[in-house]
């Protein structure tokens, strides 16, 4: 006689999923009623956005300059040199700088909200928030998720900037090409279609990133080693949902004839 033996992580990873959901829908209902903490969302998107452009913009330069070097000698053997910035401009815009920035946004912050998070439940401060009236859902996680899918796009944005001029440096290193010519060349390839679904799918990644990173913590336990645990898986899920959300927009995009 066979015994059955339930599938235990299966079941959990289902669980996952659910309570997952779960708290996105608590953190709809709660974005929906009235008095928002307005400072604390101010706070978190200067820890989110200015605190964490430094990175981004250092990552976003090396990023330009580095795909323009290694690509330039590939298009030198096809005899299209005059091609490489407009190549590296539609690569940066339509995919690597969004999806890098939100990687890097993902172990920065998506690791940063798990720890704190999970360091005030296991030392009971959300408890003693709940007992004196104050809802620490709407104060430590809407606030969060907020900032997060606001300051995403931002520093995407910016990351595409930096990296053009990363790669106006990568060009002109064995090359010669102005100022001038360079962004002519860079404007006049990219197009509309390029640079919004770009945008749109970053809302999306920040908001992983935040309803990632505040599950974690907010939901951490078994003290200190939990609070370790929350960290770390909340980067692995997070980078995991940015690239999943990233082969969607792609599909959305190839089905409406964007690309």
């Amino acid at each position: 006689m066979k015994v059955k033996i339930p599938n235990i992580e299966k079941n959990q990873f289902l669980d996952e999923i659910g309570d997952i959901a779960r708290f996105t829908a608590r953190f709809f209902r709660e974005v929906s009623k009235p008095k928002q903490e307005y400072r604390e969302f101010i706070n978190q998107c200067f820890s989110i956005g200015y605190k964490t452009l430094t990175l981004v913009g250092v990552t976003a330069f090396i990023m330009g300059l580095v795909l323009t070097i290694q690509s330039r000698p590939t298009l030198v053997e096809f005899g299209a040199e005059s091609y490489l910035p407009s190549m590296v401009s539609v690569s940066l815009i339509r995919e690597i700088a969004p999806v890098i920035t939100a990687l890097i946004c993902a172990g920065k912050i998506g690791s940063g909200m798990g720890a704190e998070l999970g360091s005030m439940r296991v030392t009971e401060q959300i408890d003693a928030m709940e007992v004196s009236g104050t809802n620490p859902f709407k104060y430590l996680v809407v606030t969060r998720v907020m900032a997060a899918t606001l300051m995403v796009p931002v520093l995407s944005s910016l990351a595409n900037a930096i990296s053009l001029y990363g790669g106006y440096l990568g060009v002109n290193i064995r090359g010669q090409v102005s100022w001038h010519l360079y962004w002519f060349q860079v404007f006049g390839v990219l197009d509309f279609s390029d640079m919004l679904p770009s945008l749109i799918k970053t809302f999306f990644f920040g908001f992983a990133i935040g309803i990632i990173g505040t599950y974690k913590g907010y939901n951490s336990t078994k003290g200190t080693e939990g609070v370790g645990r929350s960290a770390t898986t909340a980067v692995i899920v997070a980078s995991l949902l940015v690239f999943i959300i990233d082969l969607i927009a792609v599909q959305i995009t190839d089905i409406l004839g964007l690309t």
